[in-house]
């Protein structure tokens, strides 16, 4: 080989490099198409409105003697 040859082959970068330029490339293109999204705050304030109705219910059971002794007592509580 001459010596331009060995000079030029001297300069070119690594197969690796390329490969890491092209890579590198390819990302920079990736990146600039990217759509933008922008989040902004409503203008009016964002109204819930919950109906909500809770009914609670009680049921006692008194034991026979324990019903007797209040009708006879009504004092007792």
């Amino acid at each position: 080989m001459t010596e331009t040859a060995l000079t030029k082959m001297k300069d070119r970068p690594s197969n690796g490099v390329m490969k890491r330029l092209t890579i590198l490339g390819l990302c920079a293109v990736c990146l600039a198409q990217t759509a933008c999204v922008n989040v902004t705050a409503p203008d009016k304030p964002i109204v819930i409105n919950l109906n909500i109705s809770v009914t609670q219910e009680v049921v006692y059971r008194l034991d026979g003697q324990a019903k007797n002794l209040i009708q006879s007592q009504p004092g007792i509580f």
